[in-house]
């Protein structure tokens, strides 16, 4: 029995699951398309992959993610609209943020409800993913001006369920600081390899367990992806990536002179309680993450006279928002890094360094980079909206760019003491080790027996 697995936007973290799954499970036939113009990729890869998937008798569980048309492509292709088919939706284009709402746009959402009457099973990243999109299709669906399609939640609500997405998380002790040793002990946890750093952590936790009041009364208030993949412009078919090893300090030296010793001093772990705050905004660089939330908050903080350093990662596309050549300049030497790194040891030795992960977010149905960047020991700063509350505990929440800006000012003044601090929130449900069961018996049931 063969697995069809399709992507029709193959880069970020909808790449980081194929990949996984195919990796990890038997007899997968992968077919994608490179992570570039998603509405075209919306609107036509179903045509293409009609006439460029090959037939074969042995398919039995088509798997693919919601940029697909699948309605279109089941009919394009009658042998493939036979197979059990699973949809996984990463987003939802109902609930979606857009610039400027056009006409256009209602057809994405459109397509999605569509392709969840055709599939046999629908599965959501996260609760918040699956009901904004369940609890959105009766409004969605009045945009139509009359004769209005009904009861299409009911129908399609029974096929749904929550798989979050798999998180495979690396060993990186090998970057870590002295100072995140404890919370390295409880990470390896997730991997299976709790015995590797006991050692290591020990001399540590009675260190890390005095800063939790220190953290508390420092806090006046209580609080509550991926880069793309380079285009192959040949076949949709893409072979297996192979991670690149480079030299960090090459890939690092994203500024000249007087922050090239800054940059240094922080990956060397020199002075780990008395070198300025680390934070990392490693999102895509596009509207819908709120760049310019963010670096307003950044100047506030420059403007107050702190110091700080940061390091903006994260994947780019066509149009890249004027923000961020503007805050570069801005925020000069404060700047440790700018820009996507290719390679993923270089991306998880930054993530290592830094002290706090910021989101800005207006569109977030799970988050992969928030819980990777927490995994390498940085606190995490999130809106309290949107899916973040379902992973994330309170006390890393805000409300307003205010209180992000508030707390962040303590942190500039003590860092020492957030570098102290252990995440209270769980990993493991959103781990690969804890879901593969999960995966492994939704792409492995029987097929339709008219097959």
């Amino acid at each position: 029995m063969s697995i069809l697995i399709i992507e029709a936007f193959y880069g970020g973290s909808h790449k980081q699951l194929v990949d996984l799954l195919q990796e990890e499970l038997e007899k997968c036939v992968l077919c994608t398309l490179p992570a570039k113009k998603w509405h075209w990729r919306a609107r036509t890869s179903a045509l293409y992959f009609s006439q460029n998937i090959p037939v074969s008798k042995h398919y039995r569980i088509l798997f693919a993610s919601s940029v697909l048309n699948l309605t279109e492509l089941a009919a394009l292709r009658p042998d493939l609209g036979k197979l059990k088919k699973i949809l996984y939706f990463h987003e939802n284009q109902l609930v979606y943020p857009v610039k400027k709402c056009q006409e256009r746009d209602f057809q994405y959402g459109y397509n999605q409800i569509l392709s969840c009457l055709v599939a046999d099973a629908v599965v959501f990243n996260s609760v918040f993913n699956m009901e904004s999109f369940l609890t959105s299709i009766g409004k969605f669906m009045k945009l139509i001006p009359d004769h209005r399609p009904k009861d299409l939640e009911s129908i399609i609500r029974p096929k749904c369920q929550v798989i979050y997405f798999p998180i495979r998380f690396p060993d990186v002790s090998r970057f870590m600081p002295k100072h995140k040793t404890t919370h390295l002990w409880k990470m390896l946890s997730l991997q299976g390899n709790s015995s590797v750093a006991p050692s290591l952590a020990l001399p540590f936790q009675q260190e890390q367990g005095s800063s939790e009041n220190s953290l508390e009364s420092a806090e006046t208030e209580s609080g509550p992806c991926d880069a793309a993949q380079q285009e192959n412009p040949g076949s949709p078919f893409m072979q297996e990536a192979h991670l690149k090893t480079c030299n960090l300090s090459d890939n690092l030296s994203c500024r000249h002179g007087e922050n090239k010793q800054n940059l240094s001093d922080v990956l060397s772990g020199v002075d780990d309680q008395q070198r300025p705050l680390h934070i990392v905004w490693p999102h895509r660089w596009e509207h819908d993450k709120d760049p310019e939330s963010f670096f307003k908050v950044l100047m506030h903080l420059k403007d107050l006279g702190l110091n700080f350093h940061v390091s903006v990662l994260g994947e780019t596309f066509t149009d890249v928002p004027d923000i961020f050549s503007e805050s570069k300049k801005a925020l000069g030497s404060s700047v440790l890094h700018w820009g996507y790194l290719p390679s993923k040891d270089d991306y998880f030795h930054v993530l290592c360094t830094a002290d706090v992960v910021i989101s800005t977010a207006k569109h977030e149905f799970f988050g992969v980079a928030m819980l990777e960047a927490v995994y390498c020991g940085c606190y995490p700063l999130c809106p309290k909206d949107l899916v973040y509350p379902e992973i994330f505990p309170a006390e890393y929440l805000y409300s307003t760019p205010e209180q992000l800006s508030k707390r962040l000012q303590k942190f500039c003044k003590r860092p020492d003491i957030v570098r102290k601090h252990l995440y209270k929130g769980e990993m493991t449900p959103f781990s690969w080790a804890a879901l593969h069961g999960k995966f492994r018996s939704l792409l492995t049931t029987e097929p339709r027996e008219d097959l």
